[in-house]
């Protein structure tokens, strides 16, 4: 029965990992090898207008006032006819830690770069800079707002740009501001003041009625973009990371939408709430838009078209009397997923940091993971003193598993002869090995549960390490110069792949002789794939191996049981 437990525990630990590689060939954006989608992620190629590319985005059919039929959204490249001609600019606005592209039409949000990230997560290109969003001829993703309810200014309405283009010496913020011409009675004034150190932003909409009569239009916020490789289904990806829009509230908390419920109009979410925001989330980073609380919103996510894919908010205004202003307030985001900064930003927002299934033990191991670096400095050593501390915590339960181990190995000849006395017998067979184990007073799921008891925390800590943008181009030593990627020079796996195996030198040899060979091929198979994995992730699981090889050997020494590396028997039978 031992021995079938512990096939069952190998093939459960193969095809988990299995299911790891799987999804790390998603996360590299390629097609994945065991589970391919049979689409590869859309691109949009934007439509000119006015010489210029820009997005072929609408907006949903909302009513110009609650309950009442939909007014329809002005269309891509439509300009509201009571707006003159103004030239089309990209304006450009640089703080300390990002380059923000706006458009004079719509006073848009067209482009953001990150400073601080390099593009492509190495660390021997730090001077090419991360663009998040953009929007070309091969690429779209913005951030639009705008009023609907009635012919007024909307992402389409061309604007007047005033303001600072960078940060100031001294300086701890910048404002710009896009003044859209009167349409229908109203003008809009959109102003965005960015913070120095800070990838929040600050947008505040007015509404100025120039009219004779009350209007009361409804404000819109949307992130626009194309789709991407998401994280597949709790079947083929239980713990996988996320592409794709997401919706919170203060009711339903964290809600994904996978890009596949919205082509299928499938996709489940709170439709309407006084609180939240919505967000585009990528493996690393994300854009938000975020209202006040108590505000009034109804939440959408729908296609725009064959390749763009919206995300938004819309907000009834109260009305505005001719003369009057009406003002709200919004906070737009575009950086990396770092928790604390996220958890300032606004309440839940670092729920988009995924570590799916697995959040109420990951959040509290990265809060650990950052005590230790802010101690030690480095990410790498960081890592490798969270995986001791989680040794230490767990030293006498996966103590009492070793032990089980042991007294397992002591008694293995004498299961061996009884195998072979009683091989034309399995029923008198197992008698004779239960009558054993009660006199030896051993448990044969002894040495098996301590280890699916701590599972659920090394998987947790995994995601960790593959959720967290902290490791990106973090440096451990030597030629480890970025814990995101791969060793280049297979070192890290190579050492893993060895510690591994002299593991499971030191366990019991099932008398099985099939299941003693599958006992030494399992490793060698699935140590493979972490020759692909990051080196952070690598790392990790080398120390947690030294350190469970370590008091392996105290504790059989400890108990009497000498301790010796069963090599493997690959001969006849």
């Amino acid at each position: 029965m031992t021995d079938i437990r512990r096939t069952i525990l190998w093939v459960i630990f193969g095809f988990s990992l299995v299911m790891l590689w799987d999804q790390w060939q998603v996360f590299n954006g390629r097609q994945a090898t065991f589970f391919p989608s049979g689409k590869p992620p859309a691109t949009a190629t934007a439509p000119a207008a006015n010489g210029t590319g820009t997005t072929a985005s609408t907006l949903p059919t909302p009513s110009a006032t609650p309950g009442a039929p939909g007014a329809a959204a002005p269309a891509a490249g439509a300009v509201p006819p009571s707006a003159p001609a103004v030239p089309r600019e990209a304006i450009t606005v640089t703080t300390d830690v990002f380059r923000v592209t706006f458009d004079t039409e719509g006073g848009n949000v067209v482009r953001t770069e990150l400073l601080k990230h390099a593009s492509d997560s190495t660390a021997d290109n730090k001077s090419s800079t991360l663009v998040l969003m953009d929007q070309n001829a091969e690429r779209v993703y913005v951030a639009q707002s705008g009023l609907i309810g009635g012919e007024f200014p909307n992402h389409k309405t061309p604007m007047t740009f005033s303001g600072d283009r960078a940060l100031r010496d001294g300086a701890n913020e910048l404002t710009v501001k896009f003044e859209s011409p009167v349409v229908g009675g109203v003008k809009l004034v959109k102003t965005y003041t960015l913070k120095r150190g800070a990838y929040d932003v600050a947008v505040r909409h007015e509404v100025i009625n120039s009219g004779s009569a009350p209007v009361a239009p409804q404000l819109y916020m949307q992130l626009v973009r194309g789709a991407g490789t998401s994280g597949g289904s709790w079947l083929t990806n239980p713990t996988g990371t996320f592409t794709g829009p997401a919706v919170y509230t203060e009711a339903q908390k964290y809600q994904k939408v996978e890009f596949t419920d919205i082509d299928k109009n499938k996709a489940e979410y709170e439709k309407s709430s006084t609180s939240g925001w919505i967000a585009m989330v990528q493996h690393y980073f994300a854009t938000a838009w975020v209202l006040p609380e108590g505000l009034k919103r109804d939440n959408f996510v729908r296609k725009v078209d064959n390749n763009l894919y919206a995300v938004g908010m819309i907000a009834p205004l109260q009305p505005v009397a001719p003369g009057a202003t009406q003002a709200v307030p919004a906070t737009f985001f575009a950086g990396p997923q770092e928790e604390k900064m996220l958890e300032r930003v606004a309440p839940g927002l670092d729920l988009v940091k995924d570590y799916g299934i697995f959040t109420i033990l990951a959040k509290p191991l990265y809060w650990l993971l950052d005590k230790l670096h802010g101690f030690i400095g480095n990410w790498g050593f960081s890592i490798m003193a969270l995986v001791l501390l989680i040794k230490i915590a767990f030293y006498w339960l996966q103590a009492k598993g070793y032990e089980s181990m042991a007294k397992m190995k002591a008694i293995n000849p004498k299961v061996v002869a009884l195998r072979e006395r009683y091989k034309d017998n399995p029923q008198q067979m197992q008698q004779e090995m239960m009558r054993i184990y009660r006199e030896e007073k051993v448990n044969p799921l002894g040495g098996c549960l301590p280890i699916m008891v701590q599972i659920p925390v090394f998987i947790a800590l995994y995601w960790v390490l593959l959720s967290s943008v902290e490791m990106r181009n973090a440096p451990w030593i030597l030629w480890i110069r970025d814990l995101s990627t791969p060793d280049p020079y297979f070192i890290l796996p190579a050492i893993m792949t060895l510690t591994t195996l002299l593991q499971t030198a030191l366990n019991p040899v099932p008398p099985d002789p099939m299941q003693a060979k599958m006992m030494w091929f399992m490793p060698l198979i699935f140590s493979v794939m972490f020759f692909f994995f990051p080196a952070g992730l690598v790392l990790y699981w080398i120390t947690n191996n030294v350190l469970s090889i370590a008091q392996q050997w105290l504790i059989n020494t400890r108990m009497g049981v000498p301790p010796e590396f069963n090599l493997p028997k690959f001969g006849k039978t």
